[in-house]
This record gives C-alpha cells, sequence and structure tokens, in this order.
C-alpha cells in the first residue's frame, strides 16, 4: 500500500462509518470481566448508553442471551423505531474457552463473528460491553454500551461505569444516553 493510499484510505471510509466513532491506530486491549460466568450473564438486558452506531437508530434498545443446546448463545436484538417493533437475531460464541468474557457475535452467516467482549459485570444489575473494529492498524472503530437488567441505572452507577471505560482506554466521550422510555 503506498502510503498516500494508506493516508487517504480513513478518509474515503469515514462516510460509511459516520455514525461509528472512529481513532487513529489500533484498537485496545482492555481488560475483561475476570471468572466470567457466561451461565449467570444469561438473560434480559436493557441498553443504557452507548457511542454511537449506525446500527441503532431507535428507541428500547434491548438484547436477550439464551444459551442454545450446541454452547452457542442465540443473541435477540430489539428497538423500536418510528412506531415499530424490529428485532434481529444472531448467533454468540465464547471465541476462547480461557477468556470466555470475550465472545464474538454474529447477526449473518455471511458475516464474521464482532467482538463482544464483557469488561465488567455484576450480572444483576449491569454489564458494560466493548467492541472494537480495526482497519488494516491504521485506525479503529470503537462501539461501547452500558446495559441494565432494568431500562435505568442510577446516575453512579453510569459514572462508574464511564470511568472504567476510560480507565481502560476508551474514549467514551461521545457516549449518549439511550431512549428507554414509553417502552411497555
Amino acid at each position: 500500500m503506498t502510503p498516500l493510499f494508506a493516508l487517504l484510505l480513513p478518509l474515503l471510509l469515514l462516510p460509511l462509518v459516520s455514525a461509528q466513532v472512529p481513532h487513529w491506530g489500533p484498537c485496545p486491549e482492555p481488560a475483561v470481566q475476570p471468572a466470567f460466568s457466561m451461565k449467570k450473564f444469561m438473560g434480559r438486558w436493557f441498553e443504557i448508553a452507548k457511542l454511537p452506531a449506525q446500527f441503532e437508530k431507535g428507541k428500547c434498545i434491548e438484547t436477550n442471551f439464551s444459551m442454545k443446546a450446541d454452547q452457542t448463545i442465540r443473541v435477540v436484538s430489539s428497538e423500536i423505531l418510528k412506531g415499530e417493533l424490529r428485532t434481529i437475531e444472531g448467533t454468540g460464541v465464547t471465541e476462547d474457552l480461557k477468556n470466555p468474557a470475550k465472545l464474538g457475535i454474529s447477526y449473518s452467516y455471511v458475516l464474521p463473528y464482532s467482538p463482544y467482549w464483557i469488561l465488567s459485570t455484576d450480572y444483576e444489575n449491569s454489564a458494560l460491553i466493548y467492541s472494537c473494529t480495526d482497519v488494516l492498524r491504521l485506525f479503529h472503530m470503537d462501539f461501547a454500551w452500558i446495559l441494565g437488567r432494568t431500562r435505568t441505572l442510577p446516575a453512579a452507577t453510569v459514572d462508574k461505569a464511564r470511568e472504567i471505560f476510560t480507565s481502560s482506554n476508551i474514549d467514551v466521550s461521545r457516549m449518549v444516553a439511550s431512549r428507554q422510555q414509553g417502552c411497555d
């Protein structure tokens, strides 16, 4: 790759990822939840806050995780967009059995698994999720979510979550609150 092309490639790709949060350099490698229990993590999670993502435009975003017989994870995400409930089903896998908090999730059998790392969770109240897509190690796009077992979390919990992301070298300055009103 020519040096000029290497400099121009991010600029050419930027319109495709305008909602994402691009940063120069490769993805950070944050620590994930130690002694992670997939069984405890299963169930319904509501999106409390997120870095902007092109694929999430609605409100009342939630994801339900359940274990399948083949030990893969059924991932059903939903949102309300323009008054209509939209759902999408995907598959999650533990990519490294020695590091079960590092999942891969795909919503299409033709797409590769995307990282879905559980940085922190208490299993009963909140979870911090991180994903990063590296583009030729020139730049990366971050995705980060604060999830809750309920549609709202105390401000102190959200503030602590943001601190954990920041201390893990993840820029959450553009993180926005998710809309969880008028969902039921």
